[in-house]
C-alpha cells in the first residue's frame, strides 16, 4: 500500500534524496551505523551460481561477465526505485531498467521539478502524463468489464510503464476497440496492440517428471513453503484443486492440494508427507542447483530465469508487472509477463532474478525452439494469501530480530510487505522500498535495500 504524502513532507523527502550519492541512504538513516551489506549483499545477487550467469549469457546474448554485472545493478537499482517511489508519492509513474548490463534505471514522475532528485539518484528522469495510479485505475476497469463481456479476441491487457498507458493485446483491432469501449475508458489513451497469440495455459497430460496430480496431469513444482509445521510446495492454481493427491516424478505418493485459486488468480500450494523434505533448491542447468535467499520484487526489464519440468532452464527478462490474461478456461490478473519461453508441463514452476523468488508459471504462447512469451503468477501475493513461508537458504535464516512492544504496524518477520507501507522497529520508523517477505535476519534497521528510516 503506497503512502500519501502532503505537500510539505514530499518535498522534505525528495530534497533529501537530491543531497544523496548514489548509494541512496536517507539522511535519516545516514546517522545510522554504516549498513552490514550493500543491497547485491543482501539479495545473494554477488554471488551467483555459475549455471544462472552461463544461462543469462546465453538467452540474453551477453559478453562474458556481463551478467555478473547486471544482476548487480538490478539489485542496486531495486532499491533506488524503491525509495524514490515513496518519495514522488502520488507523482509516481512508474521505473524501468535498461541496456545489455542494467545499468540505465529510469523513474517517471509527472511533475518536472521532480527530475533533479531522480537525476541525483543516479536515475534517468521521464516526465510523463499519468501516474501509476490512474493507470491501475484504468486496468482496473477492463478488469471489471472482463467480468462481463467476452475476452477471447483480447487476451492480454497490462500497464506499460515505459509507455506511460495501458495496452490491451488483441488478435484483431475491432475486438480491442470494443473491450475498450465496454470498460469506458476510450479517452483514457489505451493502447492497442495487434498479435494473433493466444496464450494457453502449460499444464499437460503426458508422463514426464516433476509432480503428477490425481495420477494424470503433470505441472512442475514451484518453491518450498511452510506453514506452521506443515511443509510443502507452491505451484499453479489451474494444476489442480484443494484435495487433490499428488505423487513425485517416479509416482510415488507425496502429498495433496491445501489450497488452490484459479482463475481471478493462478496460485496453489500442496502440503506433503513424511517422505519429502522442503528445500530452498531450484533446479538449475546440468542439474546445478540455485538458491534461494528471499522474495524481492524485481523492476520491469529485470533478467530472470525460469525453471521447468518439460523445457529445463531459460532466461529472459522482465516486461511488465500487473498484467491480465484471458485463458479459455477463465481471466487471471495480476500476473508478469516475460520474454522467458515454456512449453505444456512448466505449469507452476519457479521464475527467480538472481537469487530471489518472483513466482510461478502460469501460461504463455510459442514454444522453446522459436521463442515465446510467457507470464508467472507472483510469488509474494500467494505466500501473503495462504498464509505460508518461503523455504530460504540457511544463510538467510538468522536469529530473529527482537519485536517492539508496540500494538499495531510493529514488523515482524514472515510478513509480506508492499513498498510504501510503514512499520515500527525498535521504537524506529521505517517505510518499505522493495515488495517482499519478511526475514529474521532482514530487519529494517540492517537492510536499507529494503527498508528506509523515517
Amino acid at each position: 500500500m503506497l503512502g500519501r504524502h502532503t505537500a510539505a513532507g514530499r518535498g522534505a523527502a525528495l530534497a533529501a534524496l537530491g543531497a544523496l550519492v548514489l548509494t541512496g541512504v536517507t539522511s535519516a538513516a545516514a546517522a545510522e551505523p554504516p549498513p552490514a551489506s550493500t543491497a547485491a549483499q543482501t539479495l545473494g545477487a554477488d554471488r551467483p551460481p555459475a549455471s544462472v550467469l552461463h544461462a543469462l549469457e546465453r538467452d540474453l546474448k551477453l559478453k562474458r561477465g556481463q551478467a555478473a554485472e547486471r544482476l548487480v545493478n538490478e539489485a542496486e537499482a531495486g532499491a533506488r526505485a524503491g525509495r524514490l517511489r515513496n518519495a514522488l508519492g502520488e507523482h509516481f509513474a512508474g521505473a524501468w531498467l535498461r541496456g545489455a548490463t542494467s545499468d540505465e534505471l529510469t523513474v517517471a514522475t509527472t511533475h518536472a521539478a521532480d527530475v533533479s532528485a531522480i537525476k541525483a539518484q543516479g536515475a534517468t528522469a521521464a516526465v510523463v502524463k499519468r501516474p501509476l495510479t490512474e493507470l491501475k485505475d484504468v486496468k482496473k476497469k477492463l478488469d471489471t468489464a472482463a467480468g462481463r463481456v467476452k475476452t477471447r479476441d483480447t487476451p492480454v491487457w497490462y500497464v506499460d510503464v515505459r509507455t506511460n498507458r495501458v495496452v490491451v493485446q488483441a488478435t484483431k483491432r475491432s475486438a480491442a476497440t470494443a473491450f475498450i469501449k465496454a470498460a469506458g475508458v476510450q479517452d483514457k489513451g489505451v493502447g492497442i496492440r495487434v498479435s494473433a497469440q493466444r496464450p494457453r495455459l502449460l499444464g499437460d497430460l503426458i508422463g514426464g517428471d516433476a509432480y503428477y496430480i490425481e495420477g494424470t496431469a503433470r505441472c512442475s513444482i514451484g518453491f518450498s513453503v511452510t506453514k506452521d509445521d506443515k511443509q510443502g510446495f507452491a505451484s499453479a492454481g489451474h494444476c489442480g484443486s484443494k484435495g487433490d493427491t499428488t505423487s513425485g516424478s517416479d509416482m510415488a505418493a507425496q502429498g495433496t492440494f491445501q489450497a488452490s485459486t484459479f482463475p481471478g488468480k493462478d496460485m496453489s500450494w500442496v502440503g506433503v508427507n513424511s517422505d519429502w523434505t522442503a528445500t530452498p533448491d531450484v533446479e538449475g542447468e546440468d542439474g546445478e542447483r540455485t538458491k534461494v535467499t528471499g522474495s524481492v520484487q524485481a523492476l520491469v526489464g529485470a533478467s530472470i530465469c525460469r525453471s521447468g519440468s518439460t523445457t529445463g532452464w531459460h532466461c529472459g527478462t522482465i516486461e511488465q508487472h500487473d498484467t491480465s490474461v484471458s485463458y479459455s478456461q477463465g481471466t487471471v490478473d495480476g500476473v508478469t509477463e516475460t520474454t522467458v519461453c515454456a512449453e505444456p508441463g512448466d505449469s507452476g514452476g519457479p521464475y527467480i532474478s538472481g537469487s530471489q523468488a518472483q513466482g510461478v508459471t502460469s501460461g504463455g504462447s510459442g514454444d522453446c525452439t522459436d521463442g515465446g512469451t510467457t507470464f508467472y503468477q507472483p510469488i509474494n501475493p500467494i505466500l501473503s494469501d495462504f498464509g505460508l513461508v518461503l523455504k530460504t537458504a540457511p544463510a538467510q535464516a538468522g536469529t530473529p530480530a527482537p519485536e517492539d512492544n508496540e500494538a499495531t504496524e510493529t514488523w515482524a518477520a514472515g510478513r509480506v510487505y508492499e513498498v510504501g507501507t510503514t512499520v515500527t522497529h525498535a521504537g524506529v520508523r521505517y517505510q518499505c522500498v522493495q515488495t517482499h517477505q519478511a526475514q529474521g535476519a532482514w530487519s529494517p534497521g540492517s537492510t536499507p535495500a529494503l527498508w528506509q528510516r523515517l
